[in-house]
């Protein structure tokens, strides 16, 4: 009898720089899946008619990835709860009857990466928690932080109105961007949800003086895997949480429902996606 593979993949523009592809090869391997997961180019101007085209071209669906999340959630027929809560997604999936859902699973995937690595959660739940940040990745983490225990949550933006209009959305508060260093002080989980740090960006501007020692400290960005906000934290003997976990736990729920196994983030998987 032969087995037709099951094919998924991943859009973006460029797309050289995803980790996915590597990722699921290694999940199909392991599981000894009959299928593909393959990097598309898309242009953002070509989303649409990309996305049309999936069930013809019988796919399953795909992963999401810059600059296609927030247009990919105005294009798809239908969203989860997570996904129209953010507005964006990062996970698209061919139902049955051809229509396409979004979903987001960033939030996900931030909230296992600490739990595992971690191994309590949540960490210093009776204490606040500043995002920095209130992008696409904070509309995603701030409410699964809420929904995971955390009560006291602050968010801060070096622009202060899309500060507030992410807090107004989630029912947190917001932090003065140039009060930002002093809001550190009795916090137990700092979270930077921006940009800068990545290869080619600047360093976030954060002094850490006032950040208590066993604070945890953590950053989405993982080129490069240490960012400086991470650097300065862990040589001050704060615990620190790198992104790596992030990417490989929020592509669990695409990878289960496209070839059907809950898949493992382990170290041996951490080696094949992060080796390269």
């Amino acid at each position: 009898m032969t087995v037709t593979p099951k094919i998924a993949g991943v859009m973006g523009w460029p797309i050289g720089h995803s980790r996915s592809p590597l990722l699921h090869g290694a999940w199909l391997r392991r599981y000894g899946i009959a299928g593909h997961y393959i990097p598309l180019s898309v242009q953002p101007d070509r989303l649409e008619p990309a996305l049309r085209a999936l069930e013809s071209l019988g796919f399953a669906g795909v992963n999401l990835t810059i600059p296609h999340k927030e247009r990919a959630a105005q294009l798809v027929d239908r969203l989860t709860a997570d996904a129209a809560r953010t507005g964006s997604v990062n996970m698209v999936t061919v139902l049955a009857d051809g229509t396409l859902e979004g979903a987001s699973t960033d939030g996900y995937g931030f909230i296992e990466n600490l739990r595992q690595s971690l191994g309590q959660w949540p960490i210093h739940g009776d204490r606040p928690v500043l995002v920095i940040g209130a992008g696409g990745a904070a509309k995603a983490i701030v409410p699964a932080l809420r929904d995971s225990g955390y009560r006291l949550i602050q968010v801060t933006n070096r622009t202060d109105s899309r500060a507030e209009a992410l807090a107004d959305s989630c029912g947190v508060h917001t932090v003065a961007w140039e009060r930002r260093h002093i809001a550190l002080e009795g916090l137990g989980v700092v979270i930077n949800t921006t940009s800068q740090g990545m290869v080619g960006q600047p360093p976030l501007e954060l002094d850490l003086a006032r950040l208590p020692m066993d604070a945890v400290v953590t950053d989405i960005v993982y080129t490069p895997l240490l960012t400086p906000l991470l650097l300065a934290a862990k040589d001050r003997g704060n615990i620190i949480v790198d992104a790596r976990g992030m990417l490989l736990h929020q592509a669990r729920p695409a990878f289960a429902r496209w070839f059907g196994v809950d898949p493992t983030v382990d170290q041996a998987l951490r080696d094949a996606v992060f080796a390269v």
